[in-house]
């Protein structure tokens, strides 16, 4: 079975969208696509089995709010 999901962050600035962008792209080259859109970032999951997309979801989620935090609290 083949299991693909798309996951879009909108950020308040293009800035914002860069830093996340640039820090997690590192850690997700290999695992799923992505793509920066003004300030937003696109990011595309495929995978043929239910566990490893549900957990490749969960560490980009959890990734995401660990570059928002620091982000906010930089402010």
């Amino acid at each position: 079975m083949k299991i693909n999901g798309e996951i879009i962050f909108t950020y308040k600035s293009e800035s914002n969208a860069r830093v996340v962008f640039d820090s997690l792209e590192v850690d997700n080259e290999n695992y799923l696509k992505s793509s920066l859109n003004g300030n937003s970032i696109e990011y595309q999951i495929n995978n043929d089995k239910l566990g490893s997309f549900l957990a490749t979801v969960d560490d980009l989620i959890a990734s995401e709010i660990v570059v928002e935090n620091i982000i906010n609290k930089t402010k």
